[in-house]
């Protein structure tokens, strides 16, 4: 009778003189977030070769894994605003409205944000990359940056599966954290005191949504009773798509240090403070959350931690002016939103006219021919990067860092032509256009 079973092995070890695996493309990504995605997907439409890189073992970055199920800054303010950034972000809105409770648009009193469900977010993700022919390589730790005068010739990863190498005739710093400029040697800043802190996103299942509390009440509650439940943060909100039972609650505060150990310890901390946070909604808002269960915990979502020199430095002065520059790529209206205390944020609104702009220098680090920043690790002071860091303009981001390289070639990001450039992003700059149609915009301005 014969076996059906292969039982066989062999035995095999390390060589310790094999070479890395190595990889090249045109354009290699660094950081699989929202920014490093469109980033991707634009260059590929541009006909590069596209290699995407991210630390983690899956695509989609914060906006997939840490579950921040929210598109803040996407549309101008008021209550039905016209959209802010195009192209790929209309792929994803398009997509995601196909899909069956996936999307929610909260037309509030300052502007429209979009809820969304994080699974079918990781899909889209998933399934555009796919179908635009991208190498992705996930699992993969930055190690070292190879530089050529000005430019970054090739970098090397660790992974689970050994070493690789890439090189690239451009590369986009999508890492959150400017890893790859803070690996090639190129100045950087930090915060100079307390920093920003991040939080731990905790998703609620079978919540009643008749009797969800408002931001407000939930508030109140924390201020008079947090320190019975050890809580940090004395605000918060959650995000709910009607019909689901299902509340994605935004409610710590967690520090998010730059060494390892520390950084540990605060991912290790961000947990306690969120089912603390579930204690306390169980328990103070009971008809609501009495009988929730924790569905998943976020990987640990950080706001702002290092980010890159440009050869321009967003102010919150310009943010508040609305300064529109010659090299304008993308803009919002989200309002400062500065995480830098423990118990709470400063929130400063705009007028519903208000609109500011992200310039093309606060993408391009100083020392560098051939890499772009997009996402959080743009050249910003605290204060304004926390207005432009939301997932909007960071996708406004990625696609102006796929054109700046696609013009480069093998030059230099900062000798670019402009004015092709300008005509490249004008929809994200520029562009009016209200996806709300003629019956709904009618009735919002009669009850105005």
């Amino acid at each position: 009778m014969s076996d059906a079973f292969s039982t066989g092995t062999r035995i095999v070890r390390k060589d310790a003189a094999a070479a890395a695996d190595r990889l090249s493309a045109d354009i290699c990504i660094v950081g699989a977030g929202i920014s490093g995605v469109t980033a991707a997907l634009e260059a590929a439409k541009l006909g590069r070769k596209v290699i995407l890189v991210d630390s983690q073992p899956a695509l989609g970055g914060q906006a997939v894994n840490s579950i921040i199920a929210t598109f803040c800054g996407l549309f101008s303010n008021g209550t039905h605003g016209y959209q802010f950034t195009h192209g790929i972000a209309d792929d994803m809105l398009d997509w995601l409205q196909r899909q069956d409770q996936a999307v929610y648009y909260r037309h509030g009193p300052n502007t429209t944000v979009v809820y969304y469900d994080e699974v079918a977010l990781g899909r889209w993700v998933e399934e555009s990359i796919l179908a635009a022919g991208i190498t992705v390589v996930l699992g993969a730790i930055l190690d070292t940056v190879e530089m050529e005068g000005r430019r970054i010739r090739s970098a090397a990863f660790m992974t689970r599966y050994g070493r690789i190498e890439v090189e690239a005739t451009g590369w986009v710093d999508s890492s959150g954290d400017a890893a790859l400029a803070w690996e090639a040697g190129l100045e950087c800043r930090e915060p100079d005191r307390n920093g920003v802190f991040g939080t731990q996103m905790v998703v609620l299942e079978n919540i009643n949504e008749a009797a969800q509390p408002t931001r407000d009440q939930l508030a109140a509650r924390m201020k008079e009773v947090g320190d019975t439940y050890g809580l940090r943060r004395r605000e918060g909100l959650g995000f709910t798509i009607p019909g689901r039972g299902i509340a994605a609650m935004n409610m710590t505060h967690v520090e998010t240090p730059l060494e390892p150990v520390a950084a540990s310890a605060a991912a290790l901390d961000g947990k306690d403070q969120a089912m603390r946070v579930v204690d306390f909604l169980r328990k103070e808002f009971a008809d609501c959350f009495g009988q929730s269960r924790v569905r998943s915990f976020g990987l640990p979502g950080i706001r702002q931690t290092r980010w890159i020199k440009g050869t321009h430095h967003l102010t919150v002065e310009e943010i508040r002016a609305g300064t529109r520059f010659e090299d304008s790529i993308g803009r919002t209206a989200w309002p400062i939103e500065l995480h830098d205390h423990g118990d709470g944020h400063h929130w400063i609104l705009f007028d519903k006219d208000h609109v500011h702009y992200i310039p093309l220098g606060s993408l391009t680090p100083e020392g560098c021919d051939n890499l772009v920043a997009a996402g959080r690790c743009i050249d910003a002071d605290s204060a304004a990067l926390s207005s432009v860091r939301v997932m909007g303009p960071c996708m406004a981001m990625g696609m102006a860092a796929a054109h700046a390289l696609d013009l480069a070639g093998t030059g230099s990001v900062h000798q670019i032509d402009m004015s092709e450039m300008r005509r490249r992003v004008a929809d994200n700059v520029e562009r009016e256009h209200y996806r709300w149609d003629e019956a709904e915009l009618a009735s919002v301005v009669t009850a105005s």
